[in-house]
């Protein structure tokens, strides 16, 4: 039987029969049931694939972000089979990200209990002890449309109906069937800590563990407001009859993209309106603090906010909490020595608070603009003071943060929190990632505006994730109003933009995987031309035109 060698990272090296499963290779290196793929010239390939060449690889666990999908992946296909066996006339439908989590909810002629609740995961407890495999199949495209046709899940038969490939990869655990858009685990022992809170009204949160929190759970923190705002805007779609991606690929089909996109436009429009009048409604606010994730729209919802404010007879003055940076000289270091520009402190706090002083007590002031070429603030002529109408809106990293105005009543603040909770799925249990969508714009507008190629982008981006969960996530509950900025069309029209710049990753890159990853995500999304963007959409502070 031919042979073939087989290297690790640390130099360990093993000979195997050629066509031996990564899975095999792994106990015979004696890598623990936590590993969750291979890792092979930057491409992740399932555990239940097979090694033909000598070849370097390297195992991966929950702490890689491919392998942290894998795992969530597989919980999720665990609880799907659970509540099957417990209750065969009930389904899950798995919704939304939120901060530490994923939201779920049971369909069907059954309101489960903490009881109901106790009983399916008792029965996953089961299938993971077990450990059961989680079976891998390629299957012909027509033999897949065959299947969720006979299923009645039409949204995946025309998933799959719209993609190019002439194959389809089907995972089976007990019976069950399902198609997911990465790799899974080789079996359910590897699913080792989750937690699953109970909202009532069949609404879950699933919690499992990320690379931020070394393999341990994250406490469940509950964001009411956030999940409200998704469910709006998910009930809002449900009114259209637009539950999913191929609802939208059918409008641009039917040659009615146009108009949907002026419905998107609108309700973010009125949303906007809706905010401004509980701002004017309270003449005591007089700083309107914005703060969100990167990509989150802060500039354009900013500006949109100024103009509604305009329009009812005030005065908006916009800031930037960037310009307040301390000069570089001065600015903290993090623990590698690094200069750290998203911790509180990189801000000159003195100055910024005295400037908004003065300012309340009528005084002229001149407002800085911090050069980041030279690490210093200037001062260019750029005074402000208040008039009784005026309202100062507040745009940074750290708006939603208290300590960043110690000095200023609470009265005096109102604090919007941004971020694009998209309420479109791509099918009954896979849902369109938040933080896939912040990273597509980025992406896109990191490319048009600064020049910098997808590596670039992608290689600072777990770095801007993390200052993101130290400095807004523990704030969101501060705020006073959630404003969603996505729009359900606009994956169709970055598409555009964005696979062109994934494409041109090559395979010697740490990011060729991600890369590969988002395009197998694109790939069921029709394009939808920009030239239907309107003029102050938020979409064009991403992908350029009339809103630059």
């Amino acid at each position: 039987m031919e042979k073939i060698l087989i290297s690790l990272i640390n130099g360990e090296k093993k000979e195997f029969p050629k066509y031996t499963t990564y899975y095999e290779i792994s106990k015979a290196f004696n890598m623990d049931k936590n590993v969750l793929g291979v890792r092979i010239n930057n491409e992740v390939f399932s555990l239940n694939d097979k090694a033909t060449i000598d070849e370097k690889i390297s195992f991966i666990d929950i702490n890689d972000i491919i392998g942290n999908k894998i795992y969530k992946s597989g919980l999720e296909m665990i609880f799907e089979v659970a509540l099957k066996e417990a209750y065969p006339n009930l389904d899950i439908t798995y919704q939304h990200s939120v901060p530490k989590g994923f939201l779920g909810e049971i369909v069907g002629d059954k309101i489960l209990t903490q009881e109901d609740l106790s009983k399916v995961k008792g029965i996953m407890a089961r299938i993971i002890s077990d450990d059961l495999p989680i079976k891998k199949y390629t299957v012909s495209k027509k033999d897949a449309l065959k299947f969720y046709q006979n299923m009645n899940q039409k949204e995946k038969y025309e998933n799959i109906q719209n993609i190019s490939d002439v194959a389809v990869t089907l995972y089976e655990l007990n019976g069950t069937y399902n198609y997911f858009y990465n790799n899974m685990p080789y079996s359910t022992g590897s699913i080792t800590k989750y937690d699953i809170v109970y909202l009532g009204r069949n609404r879950l949160v699933f919690l499992i563990p990320n690379w931020r929190c070394q393999g341990e759970l994250p406490e469940y923190v509950h964001y009411d407001n956030i999940i409200n705002s998704f469910l709006m805007g998910k009930n809002w779609l449900e009114t259209l009859n637009m539950k999913y991606v191929t609802s939208i690929n059918n409008t641009v089909s039917n040659g009615k993209i146009k108009d949907f996109i002026k419905s998107c436009e609108l309700l973010f429009n009125i949303n906007i309106y809706d905010t401004i009048k509980e701002i004017t409604n309270n003449r005591n606010i007089k700083f309107i603090l914005i703060a969100g994730p990167s990509s989150s729209g802060k500039t354009t919802t900013a500006k949109k906010l100024a103009t509604y404010l305009e329009s009812q007879g005030f005065d908006p003055i916009k800031l930037s909490i960037d310009d307040f940076f301390l000069e570089r000289e001065e600015t903290p270091k993090n623990e590698n020595g690094e200069y750290d520009f998203e911790c509180l402190t990189a801000i000159d706090l003195n100055l910024f608070n005295n400037t908004l002083k003065k300012l309340l007590n009528g005084e002229e002031v001149s407002i800085p603009s911090f050069n980041f070429i030279s690490g210093k603030k200037e001062y260019n002529d750029n005074f402000v003071k208040m008039k009784d109408n005026s309202i100062i809106l507040i745009e940074g990293l750290h708006a939603l943060n208290d300590e960043l105005l110690p000095s200023i009543d609470n009265k005096y603040k109102y604090k919007i929190y941004l971020s694009p909770f998209i309420p479109l799925n791509i099918d009954r249990h896979n849902y369109i990632s938040t933080t896939d969508l912040r990273l597509i714009r980025r992406i896109v507008r990191d490319n048009r505006t600064r020049n910098y190629n997808v590596n670039d982008t992608i290689q600072t981006w777990q770095n801007v994730r993390n200052g993101e969960e130290k400095n807004i996530f523990p704030y969101i509950h501060q705020a006073d109003k959630i404003i969603n900025t996505a729009l359900t069309y606009e994956i169709g029209v970055l598409k555009v933009y964005v696979e062109p710049l994934l494409r041109s990753i090559r395979v010697d890159s740490d990011y060729y995987e991600e890369a590969r990853r988002l395009l197998n995500f694109l790939k069921i999304f029709y394009t939808i031309p920009s030239e239907y963007v309107t003029e102050d959409s938020i979409l064009r502070e991403f992908i350029g035109g009339c809103n630059d």
